[in-house]
């Protein structure tokens, strides 16, 4: 296959980017002066919520740790219903 394996420093801080910068993306959807995030759905209309787990299934995303982010969020969802937002900035 044609993957490549990188190791070292400069891969930790990619995934600490990356990590950050999901949560980054839903931290003012937490607590109570939350901000509601603007969203496009399927038809092309404007969906506002502040629901950490619906803005992070909206998202596209290609790097590994981010990935791995969104679906802790969405296993927290599944197990608990609730906290998704949480478990991404925490």
């Amino acid at each position: 296959q044609n993957t490549k394996r990188e190791s070292g420093r400069k891969v930790q801080l990619g995934n600490v980017q990356a990590a950050k910068t999901i949560a980054d993306i839903i931290r003012t959807c937490l607590g109570p002066r939350a901000m509601l995030k603007m969203l496009m759905d399927p038809m092309g209309g404007i969906v506002m919520t502040n629901d950490g787990n619906a803005i992070l299934r909206e998202i596209q995303v290609k790097h590994p740790a981010a990935k791995c982010m969104i679906e802790i969020s969405r296993m927290q969802d599944e197990e608990v219903g609730d906290g998704t937002t949480s478990v991404i900035i925490l």
